[in-house]
């Protein structure tokens, strides 16, 4: 039994770095969009109930299943999850190049070639990994009689466990190896699994008792498995409540952790580590035949509501406790309660197992799908997160006809309603994290929670309760540097990420056709709140927006611009930001630039190592590079050109723009300034790009692969401690 436990310790690790480096390389081909994003996940979960329905059905069709070989079968799921990690790369790369020849210029049509081509990438292999759970319960069954009825939360237990490192490792791996050098890690492993599997199946093969020659009966801890329908109800309903939980508390808790990639690995290493645990006391309390008490379910939707105070940002608490009092409760009895379920049901049948598996994983399909697409759009984290526990809650109130004492049963109504009333104050007294911001403009999409709020100057974008951007100079420099150095009269510009919408309005000023391409949906609704003239603005014939992600409309577009300007979203740190400073970004971009066309990039001041990864990046891109300081130090423009980019002193910049663009630009200025003069200043800082390299020669460019500035916690620790780490541990190019 320890090898089973160790197979699915490894595979469960395995397959949660799969999931996370699929997704990632998915958004590097098709596109960083809630519905791509969607659609992947969705492909991965389908793809696990698929394989263990099929496996279950395969089991129970076999003719002797005393001569299945479950163990070889297992070990040949393990060698072909193994070759995913070299195939899936290079299908989801045949499917990019096959959709830019398909030429889909609408969103719904590039939604549609590449959800097809996702599903048919990942599917087949995440049906392996769904097959694994069926086929080792039926080894099991084979070898140990007496543990088959509970092998499935045994093998749960071990998937969940190895998950846990799933969650937290793969960042560190991905910092030193990048994403494909962390997949063949995951190969490495697989065979490892496929190899020890082969070879313990030529090991003793059954117990010696005479008990163990027999077929095992369906039996688990309370007898006979169980023909109860409303088990599947049960186990389709967790999975949909977990996982549309899931993501409500992303939105809840970015506004305490961050975006950055480690913040997303915390929720889910401490939603897996509660599971575990939870799995465990289940394995525990399963040992002898009992019942569980109905009100466990009230106490799951009660769980379910802890957030609502966690999440409060007038409660004061250190963050890691708000997650851990938040999640980790109902995390816990969600992991009591699945194996329990699945148990039951199957009484240690794998195809009874596998069905329950798969009706499970349906629910975790439809959870993100409801709570992201339907829900979160037209209301708060906060009713959502309510209209997802409250059912838990009052189906475990709910009376049942009861043969124990009266004073048993008194005893039980008392807790219920105990329970309802700390509900309802929960529900009626917590807020989220937006009543920190009254007299603000709040909107909501399927992409996030978007907040502008302040007066005058001071007014900030916020989403997801992160701060985007205020009302800067810097954003306004974004449109006017490259359009001055741009050695003709400009015909039009594109501005990659809208924000408050300060670079497109500055654009527009020059009098050109303005394109504007922003990733969420409620974003440039906010437009108006932080400019006065922004009903004028957008009545200009020039001006255009697009709701889509920046690189994915640069890919699909045929459109050649003269300046393209690009701000990611802060910090620099932020998770998914890394696609838009990469060598494969930039060239993307050449492609669309004309020949002496200019690429404007803003890079919040970052550490040596993101500076030194961008500049190498944009210079093995672009044969002329030229680099800004904004201030000494507040971020930098970076400009990129096939051309030469000319050298011109302030006041050939300054002569170059409109009037309009003059007025735009001083705008903001504190102080009394000419364009002249704020050019004078800018070119006074000007960097040398070869010595940004120098600060960290090591440091190879930013690549899809390798992003740099999301990946930093070791190097931040080595530095820290003195160190600095080995240039052969680095990914190259």
């Amino acid at each position: 039994m320890f090898w089973f436990f160790l197979f699915f310790l490894i595979s469960g690790f395995c397959s949660i770095l799969y999931e996370i480096v699929w997704l990632r390389l998915a958004m590097a081909r098709f596109g960083v969009t809630s519905a791509l994003v969607s659609i992947v996940l969705s492909m991965f979960m389908a793809g696990l109930g698929l394989g263990s329905w099929l496996s279950g059905h395969l089991i129970r069709q076999s003719s002797d299943r005393r001569q299945f070989p479950a163990l070889r079968f297992y070990a040949l799921t393990e060698l072909l999850i193994g070759f995913s990690a070299i195939l899936v790369p290079m299908e989801l790369a045949w499917g990019r190049r096959l959709l830019e020849h398909a030429g889909l210029t609408s969103s719904f049509t590039y939604y549609l070639g590449s959800g097809a081509w996702v599903a048919i990438t990942l599917i087949p292999w995440c049906a392996c990994m769904g097959a694994t759970i069926p086929i080792a319960m039926q080894a099991i069954k084979q070898r140990f009689v007496s543990e088959a009825p509970r092998s499935f939360s045994y093998l749960y237990l071990s998937n969940v466990a190895g998950a846990i490192l799933g969650a937290v490792l793969p960042p560190l791996i991905i910092e030193l190896r990048g994403f494909h050098g962390t997949l063949k890690i995951a190969a490495i492993l697989n065979c490892f699994l496929a190899i020890s599997a082969t070879a313990l199946s030529f090991a003793g093969r059954t117990q010696t008792s005479q008990r163990s020659q027999q077929p095992a009966k369906a039996t688990n801890p309370g007898g006979l498995a169980d023909q109860n329908p409303w088990i599947l109800v049960l186990l389709f309903a967790t999975g949909l409540t977990s996982m549309g939980m899931e993501v409500v508390w992303i939105r809840q808790f970015t506004f305490f952790l961050g975006t950055m990639v480690y913040a997303f690995a915390a929720i889910l290493g401490l939603y897996l580590a509660a599971t575990v645990i939870g799995s465990q006391i289940y394995r525990y309390w399963s040992r002898k035949p009992r019942q569980e008490e109905r009100l466990v379910w009230a106490c799951l939707g009660a769980a379910a509501l802890l957030p609502l105070v966690t999440a409060d940002p007038r409660v004061q608490m250190m963050t890691m406790v708000r997650l851990i009092v938040g999640i980790a409760p109902f995390s816990g009895m969600l992991g009591f309660l699945t194996p329990m379920l699945v148990d039951r049901w199957s009484g240690g049948d794998p195809n009874r197992a596998g069905n329950a598996y798969a009706v499970n994983v349906v629910g975790c399909i439809l959870g993100p799908l409801l709570s992201g697409f339907v829900l979160l759009p037209w209301f708060s984290e906060h009713w959502v997160l309510t209209a997802l526990a409250v059912p838990w809650l009052l189906f475990g109130v709910y009376p049942q006809r009861s043969t124990e004492s009266p004073s048993a049963v008194t005893r039980k109504y008392a807790i219920s309603l105990a329970m309802l009333a700390a509900a309802f104050v929960l529900i009626v007294f917590s807020r989220d994290y937006p009543v920190e911001y009254p007299q603000s403009l709040i909107l909501r999409d399927d992409t996030a929670t978007v907040i502008a709020y302040g007066q005058g100057m001071q007014k900030r974008l916020l989403v997801n309760g992160i701060g985007m951007t205020g009302l800067s100079p810097a954003t306004k420099m974004m449109a006017h540097i490259p359009l001055v150095f741009l050695d003709r009269q400009p015909q039009n510009a594109l501005a990659i990420c809208f924000g408050m919408g300060t670079t497109f309005r500055s654009l527009l000023t020059w009098g050109i056709p303005v394109t504007a391409v922003e990733l969420v949906p409620s974003v440039p609704k906010t437009f108006p709140y932080f400019h006065a003239d922004a009903a004028q603005v957008l009545s200009s014939p020039n001006g255009h927006i697009i709701v889509d992600d920046g690189r994915r409309y640069l890919e699909r577009t045929s459109q050649q611009f003269d300046v393209i300007t690009i701000d990611p979203p802060p910090p620099v740190e932020a998770a998914g930001s890394g696609l838009l400073y990469t060598q494969e970004f930039y060239d993307v971009i050449r492609r669309r630039l004309r020949p002496d066309g200019i690429l404007q990039q803003w890079l919040p001041d970052g550490d040596d190592e993101v500076r030194a990864a961008v500049t190498r990046a944009l210079v093995n891109s672009f044969p002329y590079v030229r680099i800004f300081a904004y201030k000494p130090t507040f971020g930098y423009h970076f400009l990129a050109s096939e051309s030469p980019i000319p050298n011109r002193s302030a006041t050939e910049l300054a002569s170059r723009m409109p009037v309009a663009a003059s007025r735009d630009m001083v705008e903001w200025f504190p102080a009394v300034l000419t364009p002249e003069q704020i050019f004078s200043v800018l070119l006074a800082l000007e960097k040398d790009p070869n010595k940004v390299i120098a600060q960290s020669p090591q440091t190879p460019p930013m690549l899809d692969d390798h992003p740099v500035n999301e990946y930093y916690l070791l190097r931040s620790l080595a530095r820290r401690n003195g160190f600095v780490l080995s240039s052969h541990l680095l990914p190259q190019p």
